[in-house]
């Protein structure tokens, strides 16, 4: 399913098999904010992990914090085994400081470079850090995954030396796995230009995580809000979306019922899924 025109990818990464994988899984658990646990042909991938408890306050930027109004269905105490991070960016409501204290120091972590340097200031051994259109083979219990980070945006012009930079990242199930699957998880990017590109390299995608909210800083857009949201459904057609990333912080200004209400009027070739925190939904056909 990868297109042979992206970058060549490095070394494939092996992935050790465990005794306890459940090769028959293959869902997708929603623990709150752009925080999700997908099992799929034998991989456990947690994105972008964000454990605050309700009430406590997570860094943005230039000395703001944010206090979550949410309770994360699940913390890195209660994780299943992990076999990688795929992080967008290290932002505090992405990767917070029971993120950094909580997970095990040699976990691979997916990334963007400029979080790939902040994790390894942080104790974190096994970053691997993808430029836009760069990818990353895995291989585990005979099953290849590729990861491709995708451009984003993050923030207006204006903002970019304060707005740490963020990507998204695509996942391909593809040789040796029971069906093909391919995960678009878009991170907290703006409507820009460049994403115009992603749906000519792959043109067919089943699964997109859709990073809302709406996010406003000093009353800066920095996140897709509802209308955003549908403009890049439209742009990328996957066969499903999962809105996420849209309540959890007060700097979120347009929630999931606005996104629900702006895709009422419009046709779109996508199916909606609205996962709640904490629920579980089967992936792949």
């Amino acid at each position: 399913m990868v297109d042979e025109n992206l970058a060549t990818p490095r070394t494939t990464i092996a992935i050790p098999s465990r005794a306890d994988d459940d090769l028959s899984r293959h869902d997708l658990e929603f623990v709150g904010t752009a925080t999700v646990i997908l099992r799929f042909a034998g991989y456990t991938i947690l994105t972008d992990p964000n454990f605050l408890h309700q009430g406590e306050h997570a860094y943005l930027v230039m000395g703001l914090r944010s206090r979550r109004r949410t309770q994360p269905s699940r913390d890195e105490t209660s994780l299943p085994p992990i076999d990688m991070v795929v992080l967008s960016h290290h932002h505090g409501d992405h990767f917070d400081r029971r993120a950094a204290t909580g997970l095990p120091k040699d976990l691979p972590i997916v990334t963007e470079p400029h979080a790939a340097r902040k994790l390894h200031e942080q104790g974190f051994r096994r970053t691997i850090s993808l430029g836009t259109w760069e990818r990353q083979e895995f291989e585990k219990g005979g099953v290849r995954l590729t990861i491709t980070a995708l451009p984003g945006k993050h923030a207006p012009r204006a903002l970019g030396p304060v707005i740490p930079p963020v990507m998204g990242s695509m996942l391909d199930f593809g040789e040796g796995s029971p069906q093909p699957l391919r995960v678009y998880i878009t991170g907290d990017t703006l409507m820009h230009d460049r994403l115009e590109e992603i749906p000519r390299r792959f043109p067919a995608i089943d699964m997109c995580l859709l990073h809302l909210g709406g996010t406003r800083i000093l009353g800066v857009l920095l996140t897709m809000d509802a209308a955003q949201g549908v403009e890049l459904l439209q742009l990328v057609g996957p066969d499903v979306a999962i809105p996420i990333h849209f309540d959890d912080y007060p700097v979120f200004r347009s929630n999931l019922a606005d996104f629900q209400r702006a895709v009422a009027g419009v046709s779109l070739r996508t199916e909606l899924r609205y996962v709640q925190r904490g629920e579980t939904v089967s992936v792949g056909r």
